[in-house]
């Protein structure tokens, strides 16, 4: 198996990655927004109720 990032050899203790940089490279395009996993949009059955104020 290779590193998804540099494409070396993993290591058994970083794997999938080869060091300790690569997974923290990896790490940091997840917080940073870089990897998007994609959704649909949500149908109208599904959608959040507005908020309206209770009736009495």
């Amino acid at each position: 198996m290779s590193c998804p990032i540099c494409g070396k050899a993993a290591e058994e203790k970083y794997r999938p990655f080869c060091s300790k940089r690569c997974a923290d490279i990896d790490l940091g395009r997840w917080l940073k927004g870089g990897y998007v996993i994609p959704a649909t949009a949500q149908e109208e059955d599904e959608a959040v109720p507005s908020e309206e104020p209770p009736k009495h």
